[in-house]
């Protein structure tokens, strides 16, 4: 064991059952309070005493968080959607094969199916799946407290490592994305073992015009210090141009070059830069692909 802590600080627990009641614990409690939901991004690390939270406050009886739903143009998903949903979703399925493509690759089914989405996002860990999923399809993530809602975008909600845009009274209720009629969309990741965290990953999304110029794009990049999960400048070369293998292997060398991975028991730079680029090159192309009406 080496001395490691295996249990974590004392905590109170309260059970909140609305959304305004969470809301109203966490501003009862203040900054020392957490929401748990699936736990298992923060009770491990409640474990190793790398977060001390001085309340827990579950939010597992929020079903009402709990949706996966066409609202307008966009898809909304319930902060407290579990993994499986996301995975089995035929509306995720329809638009957006990325999502089941990073589900199949998270964890294990027991961990799918008490993780949600939400605790994802809040998490904030470097090498999370599904932040790259939000980058890439250029995500809004809409933020509760007492006072109303606000949205960011996804690409703006992650402070750093482990820390987001949340306040200490406030909590992350649902996620939405952009419906992009005739989108392809791939998911590519590169693990030591079957659900482990991420060595590299990419996700992309690409919208063709009736020439075949690429309208929109966007590349989600996760584990290899990409800034805000995402390569803009990949995605403003690519913006315009007609999807061809050339151009989609440049837009792929600009993430190799303006990722900042750090060396670490999962691979070294050089490596980790490798994959980048390798990984987004083949989301990119899998993705136009799609877009064209291909079978991939």
């Amino acid at each position: 064991m080496g001395g490691t802590v295996q249990t974590p600080a004392p905590f109170e627990y309260e059970r909140a059952t609305s959304v305004d009641h969470a809301l109203s614990l966490l501003e009862q409690h203040g900054p020392e309070a957490r929401v748990v939901a699936g736990g298992h991004s923060l009770l491990p690390m409640m474990k190793l005493r790398l977060a001390r939270p001085e309340v827990l406050i579950d939010i597992n009886s929020l079903t009402d968080l709990d949706y996966i739903r066409i609202d307008g143009g966009e898809i909304a998903i319930g902060a407290m959607t579990r993994h499986a949903t996301l995975l089995s979703s035929p509306v995720l399925a329809e638009h957006y094969r990325i999502f089941a493509e990073a589900e199949r690759v998270i964890a294990d089914p027991i961990v799918r199916n008490r993780g949600t989405i939400g605790g994802s996002f809040c998490q904030a860990d470097p090498s999370e799946d599904l932040s790259a999923v939000g980058a890439a399809l250029k995500a809004t993530m809409v933020i509760r407290s007492s006072s109303g809602s606000r949205t960011v975008p996804c690409r703006e909600f992650h402070d750093g490592p482990y820390e987001t845009v949340v306040g200490p009274a406030e909590m992350l209720v649902e996620i939405r994305v952009p419906i992009r009629a005739g989108a392809g969309s791939a998911y590519e990741k590169v693990e030591r073992r079957a659900g482990d965290w991420a060595v590299a990953a990419a996700g992309t999304f690409v919208q063709l015009d009736a020439d075949g110029a690429v309208r929109d794009c966007g590349i989600g990049l996760t584990a290899v210090g990409a800034a805000h999960f995402t390569c803009a400048a990949a995605e403003d070369h690519l913006r315009g141009k007609l999807a061809t293998a050339e151009n989609l292997a440049a837009a792929a060398q600009i993430c190799h070059d303006d990722c900042s991975p750090s060396a670490d028991q999962r691979g070294p730079v050089d490596y980790k830069r490798h994959l980048a680029r390798e990984l987004t090159l083949r989301a990119l192309t899998r993705s136009a692909a799609h877009a064209r009406g291909e079978i991939v």
